[in-house]
């Protein structure tokens, strides 16, 4: 079983930056993809990032795309979402979460095909 905790969110004005983390245990990060989520009140959970086992193969949602970065760092067990030029539309619970995939399938967008969350860290961006 993997266990996975979020940090790095908080209150920060529109054009900001944040960089959140993702830091696991129990087994090594580099047997999973992961991808980064976030789900606002009322919303269902969203897509954001997703970075493949060995970092080789990052996505994006259309809405983030040259804003966020997302990136590993599997010697610490930690993957990382750096969030610039944040926007009010971004505010919501980040979660990240892990993907088995296959040898050739190493991204996903959909909450349902992946095995392990986080408990979420909460982002606010204010206007």
């Amino acid at each position: 079983q993997v266990h996975l905790v979020e940090s790095g969110g908080g209150l920060v004005q529109a054009g900001g930056s944040l960089r959140l983390s993702c830091a696991a245990s129990g087994r090594p990060l580099s047997n999973y993809n992961m991808g980064w989520f976030r789900q606002a009140p009322g919303k269902e959970r969203e897509f954001v990032a997703g970075i493949s086992w060995n970092g080789d193969t990052t996505h994006y949602a259309d809405s983030v795309k040259g804003r966020f970065t997302i990136s590993r760092d599997n010697a610490k067990n930690t993957a990382y979402l750096q969030m610039n030029r944040l926007k009010p539309e971004d505010t919501a619970v980040y979660y990240c979460g892990t993907f088995l995939g296959s040898s050739i399938v190493v991204i996903s967008t959909e909450a349902d095909e992946y095995d392990y969350w986080g408990q979420g860290t909460q982002v606010t961006v204010s206007s």
